[in-house]
């Protein structure tokens, strides 16, 4: 009886690998699934004027160099800072080496110009 069992089975055995590459094919699907769903909720929308290069731009040129110089400016602003306090000038001179840059550089959108004027 039991030889009978043997030989109607397939010819695929239960071994330890074939259900770990099982599950594995059953996680990687699930996975897919579960991303390929995921975005069905994703609108693509662009605003109207197209400023990536702007933005990019900003991002990789402008930002570092505002960034430079709002610490230069906080430097030489600590240096003038006695000079600027004699001539009552503290206020000017912490807008114009620390405040500006500092602006441009955290507190700017960006792809925006403008305000660099």
């Amino acid at each position: 009886m039991t030889n009978n069992l043997k030989s109607r089975r397939s010819g695929r055995s239960l071994n330890p690998k074939f259900i770990t590459d099982l599950c594995m094919k059953t996680r990687i699907l699930i996975v897919f699934l579960a991303v390929v769903f995921g975005m069905g909720d994703i609108t693509v929308s662009r605003a109207s004027d197209d400023n990536d290069i702007a933005t990019i731009t900003d991002i990789v040129l402008v930002r570092p160099g505002c960034f430079v110089a709002t610490v230069l400016g906080s430097a030489i602003f600590v240096v003038a800072l006695p000079f600027a306090a004699a001539s009552g000038s503290v206020h000017s001179t912490a807008n114009t080496l620390v405040l500006t840059p500092a602006d441009a550089t955290f507190t700017r959108p960006l792809g925006d110009f403008d305000s660099l004027e």
